[in-house]
């Protein structure tokens, strides 16, 4: 699977993003979705992610801004990203697995793909 990640930007405060990650393969509807983000000097922190039947979990930090959601005829998921905040500044990466548990989707370490992330700034 490989996945790219676009749609990031310099934005302002309250503004709005949607990021895309297209994937390859033909089993791209079976996989465990994620976002994650990695400001500078941080870890890599989940952000959203997105089950095969279209369960969705979210970081609290995203929750009511962030919506993630997949199209499966596209091999696309999305990251809309409304009321954007300074400390939402970070590179944006998307993350595939074929099979992961509940508590598995927020830990990076259980993901098998990666795209190489696409920088989102939010200037206050």
């Amino acid at each position: 699977v490989v996945l790219a990640e676009s749609g990031g930007g310099l934005v302002q405060a309250g503004d709005s993003l949607r990021l895309s990650c297209a994937a390859s393969g033909r089993t791209f509807s079976s996989y465990v979705m994620g976002w994650f983000r990695q400001a500078p000097g941080k870890e890599r922190e989940f952000v959203a992610a997105i089950t095969w039947s279209g369960g969705t979990y979210y970081a609290d930090s995203a929750k009511g801004r962030f919506t993630i959601s997949r199209d499966n005829a596209e091999n696309t998921v999305y990251l809309q990203m409304n009321s954007l905040k300074p400390e939402d500044t970070a590179v944006y990466y998307c993350a595939a697995d074929p099979a992961l548990y509940t508590d598995e989707v927020v830990d990076p370490g259980f993901y098998d793909y990666w795209g190489q992330g696409t920088q989102v700034t939010v200037s206050s």
